[in-house]
């Protein structure tokens, strides 16, 4: 969800600048920094926004520079006039000097007014289009690293998924080196002649069926073919962290139950490459 995106394009009265920004976020999160002429638009625009970029910590600043310098101040007039004219009477009056009145005039109350200036529809429509412009930008700058990261979990599956395999392999032979270990301690300390044959089977079965790891195996490979198949749909990001929590638990179980040292290592490299993915995950929409 990180991206950024930047537009600018010339106008007859105006040169209009645009430049967006994305953050990891579980939700939007928008900062909207836009003239306060067109504050009556900024509702419809941050949900527009919302729906077209779905999640991310989004900055967007908008910046018009006009090409004719506008004067937003008026002068009443009539009013200044009236002023005048009661103050000149005045000074003639006291027999003050009457030759900086003007300076005074302006002063007055109302005399200058400040008025906001209406937004015009044209003008919105033309800002409104630059944004998208640059809201695209972003939207591509997320495309291109949205596939790259897919190369990188796909990349990063496939090495767990061999680890996996390596593990079935190795853990063909560990049940059997168990039962060969267990029998031979067990010949060591009571003696070969000692040993209830039916018993040894019955607690070696018990204690076998701890260190099984066949379930885990099976749940394993279905989480890792259903990560890929999340991966092609659409706004699967939060979808893809719950199935790596969940790889994640079977090669827990599995480092947990493994009691050999080469599995050890498997599962080791194993919860590397998820540690890598997981961190990639929050950056999926």
């Amino acid at each position: 969800m990180t991206g950024f995106g930047k537009a600018t394009q010339e106008f007859h009265n105006k040169t209009v600048h645009v430049e967006i920004r994305s953050l990891n976020s579980k939700n939007v999160d928008l900062n909207l920094r836009l003239s306060s002429v067109y504050r009556d638009k900024e509702h419809e625009l941050k949900s527009e926004i919302a729906r077209l970029l779905e999640r991310g910590k989004i900055d967007l600043s908008v910046y018009v520079e006009p090409k004719v310098q506008e004067t937003p101040v008026e002068v009443n007039t009539a009013l200044a006039k009236a002023y005048y004219e009661k103050i000149k009477q005045l000074a003639i009056e006291l027999n003050e000097p009457t030759d900086h009145l003007l300076s005074h005039v302006l002063k007055m109350p109302e005399v200058l007014k400040t008025e906001r200036k209406e937004p015009d529809e044209q003008d919105w429509t033309e800002i409104h289009q630059v944004i998208l412009k640059a809201v695209a930008g972003l939207d591509t700058f997320r495309s291109d690293e949205g596939q790259s990261i897919e190369k990188d979990f796909e990349n990063r599956i496939a090495l767990i998924g061999k680890a996996l395999e390596d593990i079935k392999v190795h853990d063909a032979a560990r049940i059997q080196n168990i039962k060969d270990r267990i029998h031979k301690n067990l010949e060591e300390v009571v003696g070969v002649d000692k040993i209830d044959k039916n018993r040894f089977e019955q607690e070696l079965i018990y204690y076998i069926e701890k260190l099984d790891i066949n379930e885990e195996k099976v749940r394993l490979k279905t989480h890792l073919d259903y990560f890929i198949k999340t991966m092609k749909e659409p706004a699967g990001g939060r979808k893809l962290n719950f199935i790596g929590q969940e790889i994640g638990r079977e090669i827990n179980t599995i480092g947990s139950k493994a009691n050999d040292a080469e599995m050890q290592k498997l599962v080791v490299l194993m919860k590397d490459e998820l540690e890598k993915i997981k961190e990639q995950t929050n950056n999926v929409l």
